[in-house]
């Protein structure tokens, strides 16, 4: 089939691509190479396709499909796609990605090279001619063009034939492969579409669920991503994948998303409004009452399909507070020790088993996280941990919010602040960093999670980088209560910068036996309501960072902005790595991208700032692309997931 007649079909709606298929995921070096072997005629692989009756498939895109028999592409999107954006100038139908990846191609004419546009050198060189132009215009323009310069004038004959061969393109043949027959299904086609791209992106577990509900609900997948930015409008970033398991769980009580199968259209949209409702009841009960209020503190995203189902069960309302706080103990716990962290279905599934009987199911779930860990009890080396992206991070925050700690300058309590909407709370060192590297400490025991507590941003600024020694003991004095508020040790001893390590130790305990102090209370059922924080997920249009980060996070919240300002996906910060087989926590990776900037195309990559060289090495193992600083990071994604030709702007 001739390449203008495959950009035809798609045109008239006669070929399309399935809901199972991915987005674009090409990169512009993938797209160069192709033109490149079409242009010297190389072969560039067969096209797979399925011939199925038009009514009964659903397909990407909003374009009309032609009446009868509709062709869905099965094997060739990437290659098409980027002819069809070159050739017509425009998006198919169809596609989802980044479009920059195909646009602004160019030939030169003189070295028979294609490039992507770069002003500086091309904006006057008129031997670079725009490919997508020379497509829609055919070749005449660009000739009388020619025959005016000096320079490429005596090239004509040769130019001529060279352009000749790039609108050839067009009537190339591709060989294409057609499925077709009664006995084939999506099921059987979606099998054989992943043992053909064997070498590239099967599709998830998840991916072939939803291929399967979108066939019957073509709207289902627009609909679930309309949630998620609603949640993420709110400063909560959950994945497709977790919001269908939410719905699996809602609807059917088990984990795996097999049990999709026999789930009709109707239950599935009712379950998916219900699972909204009870997700929004979570967010705000967790943010209200343990004044986790944003997705960097939310820590287990992976509970949330068992409180859907408990929720569900219970007609969308827990029957008052001993019930809701026995149920955020166990999430608490699931955050601190990482139950969901690995082995997703086979863990829910025995939580989710736990919850059948209505009978002390909640007793249940918690004795059989006291069975896995054999002790509930928080001790002062839990908190050994360094930067925000230790588990038990949350728990400091959640601390501070829920034990009425205080502002040192101003008294007041930080729980009263909206935290995690226009908030100026800040993270404070309470040795500053400064201080602690000119006395020769490292890097992990500056950032210890020990040293860490909040404060307002103008208080933050008061005690600028003073010693402990030199500012607590002008805010003890002033603000009675407010300094004890942190749980720091009173011993002046240990506010001296050579008692710092006697410091974090004493702080440790004091941190374990507050927080064991709250969860004991969460378990029994006796934390008063009047200490709970009145917050809600529809209290703002706009959610603001509630702390300012440490400069590392600084670089790597950057780094992720930057990334998905490429058109790639955004990546997770911070990664938990996991053995697959034990559940043992490896390393934590900074920000990571664990299936690639272009899944399935590329290798996973990790940045990791000021990590020791034992992490890197896990994560190389695993195999990681690791990068130490966020400018490298931008040089591989130009010039390796981007290929761009100009220098990243970083």
């Amino acid at each position: 089939m001739k390449i203008s007649t495959v950009l035809d079909q798609i045109d008239l709606g006669a070929m399309a691509l399935p809901v199972f298929q991915r987005g674009f995921v090409w990169n512009r070096s993938q797209v160069r190479g192709l033109m490149q072997s079409l242009y010297r005629r190389h072969p560039v692989g067969t096209l797979l396709t399925w011939k199925t009756q038009t009514e009964n498939v659903a397909v990407r895109g909003s374009g009309q499909l032609q009446a009868g028999y509709v062709s869905l592409l099965l094997d060739g999107q990437q290659r098409i796609t980027s002819l069809y954006g070159i050739v017509r100038g425009k998006n198919p139908p169809f596609f989802e990605g980044d479009s920059s990846v195909f646009r602004g191609l160019y030939f030169n004419v003189l070295t028979e090279t294609f490039s992507f546009y770069a002003p500086i050198a091309m904006q006057n060189d008129p031997a670079w001619i725009s490919v997508t132009e020379l497509m829609r215009e055919d070749i005449k323009p660009f000739v009388d063009r020619i025959k005016d310069d000096p320079v490429l004038a005596p090239e004509l004959a040769s130019i001529v034939g060279r352009l000749t061969s790039i609108t050839g393109i067009r009537d190339m043949e591709l060989h294409t492969e057609e499925l077709s027959g009664e006995y084939l299904d999506e099921d059987i086609v979606v099998e054989i579409f992943n043992r053909v791209n064997s070498s590239g992106t099967n599709l998830s577990k998840g991916d072939l669920a939803l291929a399967k509900l979108c066939a019957k609900w073509p709207e289902a997948r627009k609909q679930m991503n309309m949630r998620l930015s609603k949640w993420k409008n709110a400063g909560f970033s959950f994945k497709l994948d977790w919001l269908l398991r939410c719905v699996t769980t809602l609807i059917t009580g088990e984990a795996q998303f097999t049990a999709l199968a026999n789930v009709k259209v109707v239950q599935f949209r009712e379950g998916l409004i219900k699972t909204e409702k009870h997700v929004d009841y979570l967010l705000n009960l967790i943010a209200s009452r343990l004044g986790l209020d944003h997705g960097r503190v939310l820590g287990s995203p992976g509970s949330f399909p068992l409180m859907v189902r408990y929720l569900e069960q219970r007609g969308g309302k827990l029957a008052d507070q001993m019930e809701s706080d026995r149920l955020l103990y166990w999430y608490i716990h699931t955050l601190l020790w990482g139950r969901y962290s690995s082995s997703t279905e086979s863990v829910l599934g025995q939580d989710l088993a736990a919850i059948k009987d209505a009978d002390d199911d909640l007793g249940r779930l918690i004795e059989g996280l006291r069975r896995d860990r054999g002790d509930l009890k928080l001790t002062a080396s839990d908190f050994q941990g360094w930067r925000v992206d230790t588990r038990f991070y949350p728990m400091l925050y959640m601390l501070t919010r829920v034990q009425h700690s205080r502002d040192w300058c101003s008294g007041i309590e930080l729980s009263h602040l909206t935290l995690g909407r226009s908030s100026s709370l800040q993270l404070h060192h309470i040795f500053p960093k400064s201080r602690l590297y000119d006395n020769g400490y490292s890097l992990r025991e500056v950032n210890a999670l020990a040293n860490f507590t909040f404060l307002t941003q103008s208080c933050n600024l008061e005690v600028s980088n003073r010693y402990p020694s030199e500012y607590l003991p002008k805010y003890r004095d002033s603000q009675s209560g407010a300094v004890e508020s942190h749980w720091i040790p009173m011993d002046e001893d240990l506010w001296q910068i050579g008692r710092y390590r006697d410091f974090l130790a004493k702080r440790r305990e004091l941190l374990a036996a507050a927080a064991n102090g709250f969860l004991d209370a969460l378990r029994e059922g006796s934390v008063p309501p009047s200490d709970a924080i009145s917050t809600s997920l529809e209290d703002s249009e706009e959610v603001s960072p509630t702390m300012a980060s440490l400069d590392e996070d600084e670089i790597l919240l950057d780094a992720n902005i930057w990334v998905t300002e490429q058109g790639l996906p955004e990546g997770e910060m911070p990664f938990e790595l996991v053995d697959e087989a034990t559940g043992e926590l490896l390393a934590i990776l900074d920000l990571a991208w664990p299936h690639g900037l272009q899944e399935g195309l590329s290798k996973p990559v990790a940045l990791l700032i000021d990590e020791d060289a034992e992490v890197e090495a896990v994560a190389s193992q695993h195999g990681f692309s690791c990068y130490t600083d966020a400018e490298s990071l931008k040089g591989y994604v130009a010039t390796q997931i981007l290929a761009s030709e100009e220098p990243a702007v970083v």
